[in-house]
């Protein structure tokens, strides 16, 4: 699997140089050779940013998609432009289900992952345990720069946790 295109603001510039140099490549030049080689540095540069766990979830997700006829959905866009959706279903007052969605980056889709995933048998009452440290330390791995990822996923999901407790209270007038 190849990462998204949006993710090659995780390579360093010299890894980015030799992206555009691409095109400039002598016909003599193994051209698989230099793609095998670019991935290998894409994917060194993806475990700096990420840890291994994270690099394996950015490599293989879980959790993403759209729930249908989810108990509550929130969508929050942040301060870095990516947005992150959250959906939750629940049954017998615990989490059942919970997805993500996101138009962000390799860190966006992680931290929205493990957001869902931790969401996952949890009664109400717990999922405001859910915080972007807390997703920081299962992801075990976020560069500063990357944080804040982990802290939108943790925010959308409060806000869809919000969401399901006044539609509860509605209901139960």
């Amino acid at each position: 699997m190849t990462p998204h295109a949006a993710d090659l603001i995780l390579l360093k510039p010299a890894v980015r140089d030799q992206v555009h140099a691409v095109g400039k490549i002598d016909m003599n030049n193994d051209l698989d050779s230099f793609l095998d080689n670019l991935q290998e540095q894409i994917f060194d540069e993806a475990k700096d940013v990420l840890g291994e766990e994270g690099f394996q979830r950015w490599l293989n997700p879980r959790y993403r998609g759209a729930i249908e006829n989810s108990d509550a959905h929130a969508r929050i866009k942040g301060t870095c432009g990516d947005t992150m959706e959250i959906f939750l279903k629940f049954e017998d007052n615990q989490v059942k289900d919970a997805s993500y969605l996101t138009d962000g980056c390799a860190s966006s889709n992680v931290c929205g992952s493990f957001a869902a995933e931790s969401a996952i048998g949890k009664s109400p009452d717990e999922l405001p345990d859910i915080t972007g440290k807390s997703i920081m330390e299962k992801l075990g791995n976020l560069t500063e720069e990357e944080e804040h990822c982990a802290f939108l996923a943790a925010e959308t999901l409060k806000e869809a946790l919000n969401k399901y407790m006044i539609k509860c209270m509605k209901k139960n007038k």
